[in-house]
């Protein structure tokens, strides 16, 4: 496919997306400072993705998985990432819908806002393309969830991500601010609560388990405060297991 088709499949494949996938509403905008920030969130499956590409409110590039991107290797990270922990009876269904999705995971991240992340040492041109990318006046989007369940809210994150904000420092002499995202299908909502910077006289592990653990703490807070709804968790899993942003409200005696 040359790359005018492409694009044109792209905008094809965006807009009827855009038309049946629900409309999302964002609260808490006013914690987005006016510079570049990176935005974590939980990924609430294909959810967080999806409404942030279509309704993020200020300019955004999202951290992509680069096996996503890359036709030799979609299939086999697709299968492990999204599928193989189903019941063993349906995974041959899932070994050959890794594949099917091949030719729609390369076209769609290809062309999405995205930025490669990579898991060699080609990580640095991911933090060198995000750098350059907020330099831009452009926020980067991240989801940084792992396995690992944290809480009935969130899986673990990942936080190497942060050290983005170290070469941010050094490249500008200012500290980047994180800003807690919670992606709410259940109320078709995007939730920005209050941002938490980076810190560049503290010593770089100790900054990385505090944004971390605040951020972690924050979309939390923000999703115990709704009311109650299941929660999209990170990993798949059947409808009826998806757990509540909080227990049910005791009846009145």
């Amino acid at each position: 496919m040359g790359k005018r088709a492409a694009d044109l499949a792209y905008r094809a494949i965006k807009g009827t997306i855009r038309f049946f996938y629900p409309k999302y509403s964002c609260q808490g905008t006013e914690h987005i400072p006016r510079e570049p920030v990176i935005i974590v969130g939980n990924h609430s499956q294909a959810h967080g993705p999806l409404a942030g590409e279509l309704y993020m409110p200020v300019p955004r590039k999202t951290w992509c998985a680069s096996q996503m991107m890359e036709r030799k290797e979609v299939a086999a990270y697709a299968y492990q990432d999204f599928w193989a922990q189903n019941p063993k009876w349906t995974l041959w269904f899932y070994k050959g819908l890794s594949h099917a999705i091949v030719p729609l995971s390369v076209l769609l991240f290809n062309h999405a806002e995205t930025i490669p992340v990579y898991r060699d040492t080609r990580i640095l041109s991911t933090f060198r393309t995000t750098v350059q990318t907020l330099e831009a006046g452009t926020s980067v989007l991240i989801f940084p969830e792992k396995n690992g369940s944290h809480n009935n809210i969130l899986y673990e994150f990942q936080d190497r991500f942060i050290d983005v904000a170290k070469l941010w420092y050094k490249r500008t002499g200012k500290a980047l601010s994180f800003v807690p995202l919670y992606v709410c299908p259940a109320r078709k909502t995007l939730y920005f609560g209050q941002a938490v910077s980076f810190d560049p006289t503290a010593p770089m592990d100790a900054e990385r388990t505090r944004i971390r653990d605040t951020l972690m703490d924050r979309i939390r807070a923000m999703a115990e405060a709704l009311p109650r709804h299941r929660v999209v968790p990170y990993r798949p899993q059947p409808k009826k297991n998806w757990p509540y942003n909080r227990p049910k409200e005791a009846s009145a005696p």
